[in-house]
């Protein structure tokens, strides 16, 4: 007779105090803790989807090459009238032996009038930056009130119409009477070609704010300064930063041909002092200068109009 032996099962191990009871798991189910083995096993490449190498490829010649294309040609058209020129126009391997020498020390002083190109540059931004800051202080608010106000819309767009197009440089003898001084009759001058665009756009963007939030601003009875900054400032800043924008690109155009006539130190002053020493070399070198400057400060304006525009969301 065969007697049969039965093994009962182990008494499970008490649980630790507070430890929550582990839930067995179902029949063709993971546990938790398995997943997580299993996706750390798992390797990082295989989680990303392929990169697409032709197509970054694509993007990066396509970012690269057409710069490089116009760069050639401007050095082509450049060499070939260099060429018809007998020389007169220097070559450009010899603009830029000559550029390298220049900027070896662009900060140099050996007078008054005998200065490295960076403080004529930084004289230039100088004066820049003083005639527009005042521009923006009176031309900002000023595009804000006529704007805001009807009558007033009606009384300063005839004088803004008319002094607009005025060239900024016939304003300069003007600065030179009243101030008595060249270089503030150069700010003067970028102050009066600065302020237009602001005025204009800041008080485009008030009269192009939703009536819907005028009626808002007058049902909570809101005062004209809450009215200013919680309403009409959101609303107004793209527009204000593009006449911002506008507003610089006109003043670096013109501190140059300013300082041209006004002497001094500065960029318009250096061109013309190199242009009176028949340096060719040095002028050329100094038109690449204000354009890479202003394509400096273009640049900037444009990144911090973006910041500040919000496109709206279609539902």
């Amino acid at each position: 007779m065969v007697s049969a032996v039965f093994h009962s099962p182990p008494a499970a191990l008490p649980a630790e105090p507070g430890a929550t009871p582990a839930r067995p798991a179902a029949a063709g189910v993971a546990s938790p803790a398995e997943v997580r083995k299993q996706a750390a096993a798992e390797p990082a490449a295989a989680k990303r989807p392929p990169r697409d190498w032709a197509a970054v490829s694509r993007n990066f010649w396509m970012a690269v090459l057409p710069p490089l294309c116009g760069l050639g040609l401007l050095i082509g058209a450049w060499s070939l009238v260099s060429a018809a020129t007998g020389k007169s126009i220097p070559t450009p391997l010899e603009t830029w032996a000559q550029a390298l020498d220049i900027f070896s020390n662009p900060f140099y002083r050996n007078g008054p009038n005998d200065q490295g190109v960076g403080w004529n540059v930084l004289m230039s931004l100088e004066r820049v930056a003083v005639g527009f800051g005042l521009a923006a202080l009176v031309g900002i608010p000023a595009g804000f009130v006529i704007g805001r106000f009807n009558f007033l819309s009606r009384m300063f767009n005839p004088l803004i119409s008319l002094l607009r197009p005025v060239s900024p440089l016939a304003w300069l003898p003007i600065g030179l009477l009243v101030f008595k001084g060249a270089n503030p009759a150069a700010i003067w001058t970028i102050f009066i070609c600065s302020i237009w665009p602001m005025i204009i756009n800041t008080a485009v963007g008030v009269q192009r704010v939703p009536q819907d939030y005028m009626n808002v601003a007058r049902v909570l009875n809101l005062s004209e300064w809450k009215i200013a900054t919680k309403i009409l400032f959101p609303a107004v800043l793209p527009y204000m930063l593009t006449g911002v924008r506008l507003a610089v690109g006109t003043a670096w155009l013109v501190i140059v041909a300013a300082e041209m006539l006004t002497g001094g130190v500065g960029i318009g002053f250096w061109v013309w002092d190199e242009w009176n020493n028949l340096n060719v070399k040095n002028i050329i070198i100094a038109i690449f200068v204000i354009g890479i400057v202003g394509l400096a400060l273009e640049f900037a304006l444009i990144k911090l109009a973006t910041a500040f525009t919000f496109e709206e969301v279609k539902a």
